[in-house]
């Protein structure tokens, strides 16, 4: 076993992966992934059933297809499990490429109800994402750079190798892979950090520099693990209190701290409410604080409000909407009908047969139910206390899937949760179908759709 393997299998074991834990390896086709597989196929001791491997072809450029194949034909050699998707339609920017890529991976992820994604980011990839991250002005948080892992089951093993090792190593066992002509590309900021300005600020300026970015990362990891572990205390001197629509806390005692802190406390209130607070915002909430009159309130941006109600601050989104009319469906019969919540309205439509949306309508989604397996009535309305769905990991909060999710409070209040009779949540449109529902093909399948 070569001393990158060996380390490999070391950094595997330190990170509680077994042996049988069934995980799925995004393969994009290029070195980084192939060896990552390789290493966790013949060098890992992982269980070879356990092993899966996913490719999303975002059709942005000519050739893609033939990146899938290639993959398939080496997943196929290797004897690993492969799930290939191609995008319906071509992202429009890297950004969302991205966002794409990691929801097929999820898809994939709980659809096998595999433990993690393991993505063959490396050290190489971590010092470029601070340098870029710095040109663009980061605070602390930003500089820590890529975190080894994210929610929801997102691993990259490969962070403490560097490129170099990867390159040897392929070049050791015979590997082939295939190049990206887009990495060639100067006008993507990436390629630029990565071909041109590192490799001369390493000339030039400082030869360590690569090292000393992902040294830098760490630091402010550690700076970040600190600030996380004095968060409890701080809040509960705060006197926190959360209620549906926002939080509020204790002027007085937040007041007595320093504007920095300050600023932290209330970006991360702000991120526990499901919304973010930018750098002019932050800035503006922090000067309030100290200078708002009580009854005064502040504009924060995406309908949030920062308020002083006597000795306590405000933390909220506006509550001027319509009182929400859930719609119920009786039976398993046709029919169509209208919801009303969070002020939006929702068309809904179920039946046996086949239809056609109307013209100019948005389709949410729509799923296929087995109608002997219903509890009736059902019904769509919004999110309530208590809510949870069951997962194949298990039961959850609604509310915690939604922050999960990243959903700000107006669009949580929109979203359209399909319940039964006994109050179980079967299906949230575009978010999650409950586990333990088979989907039922057609005919005679109960249809519903929202629009």
């Amino acid at each position: 076993m070569s001393d990158l393997a060996h380390r490999f299998r070391k950094a595997l074991l330190e990170g509680g992966l077994r042996p049988e834990d069934r995980v799925v390896v995004a393969l994009s086709g290029g070195l980084d992934s192939v060896v990552l597989l390789h290493l966790l196929r013949f060098a890992s001791g992982h269980d070879r059933a356990s092993l899966h491997a996913a490719h999303f072809d975002h059709a942005m450029r000519a050739g893609s297809g033939s990146d899938a194949r290639w993959v398939e034909g080496l997943c196929r050699a290797w004897g690993v499990a492969a799930h290939l998707e191609r995008a319906g339609v071509a992202p429009a920017s890297e950004d969302e490429a991205r966002r794409a890529r990691y929801a097929f991976l999820e898809r994939v992820r709980a659809g096998l109800g595999a433990r993690w994604v393991l993505t063959a980011h490396h050290a190489d990839d971590q010092a470029e994402t601070v340098l870029f991250r710095v040109l663009r002005g980061t605070g602390r948080a930003g500089l820590a750079g890529i975190p080894s892992r994210r929610e929801p089951a997102v691993w990259r093993p490969l962070l403490g190798f560097w490129r170099e090792e990867l390159e040897a190593h392929a070049t050791g066992v015979r590997l082939s892979w295939r190049e990206d002509p887009t990495n060639a590309h100067v006008r993507f900021a990436r390629n630029a950090l990565r071909g041109r300005i590192l490799p001369e600020i390493e000339r030039l300026v400082a030869p360590g520099a690569r090292r000393s970015l992902v040294r830098l990362a760490d630091l402010a990891r550690e700076e970040e693990a600190g600030w996380e572990s004095l968060l409890t205390t701080l809040l509960e001197a705060l006197g926190p209190e959360v209620e549906e629509s926002g939080a509020s806390l204790d002027r007085a005692a937040l007041v007595r701290l320093h504007p920095a802190v300050q600023a932290r406390i209330l970006r991360h209130v702000a991120g526990e409410l499901g919304t973010r607070l930018d750098e002019r915002a932050t800035r503006l909430a922090v000067t309030f604080v100290a200078e708002g009159a009580s009854g005064r309130r502040l504009e924060l941006g995406g309908s949030w409000t920062l308020g002083r109600e006597l000795d306590r601050l405000v933390l909220r989104a506006p509550l001027d909407v319509p009182r929400d009319v859930p719609l119920r469906i009786p039976d398993a019969g046709p029919g169509e009908g209208e919801a009303l919540l969070g002020g939006e309205l929702l068309r809904v439509v179920w039946g046996e047969e086949a239809y056609e949306e109307p013209a100019g309508a948005t389709l949410r989604s729509a799923e296929r139910f087995h109608p002997e397996e219903l509890r009736f009535p059902l019904t769509v309305r919004a999110r309530e206390p208590g809510d949870r769905i069951r997962l194949p990991g298990g039961s959850k909060k609604v509310k915690k899937l939604f922050l999960e999710r990243r959903m700000p409070a107006p669009r949580r209040e929109r979203t359209p949760l399909l319940v039964d009779a006994a109050g179980d949540v079967l299906w949230i449109p575009a978010v999650a179908r409950a586990a333990g529902s088979a989907r039922h093909p057609s005919p005679g399948a109960l249809r519903i759709s929202v629009t």
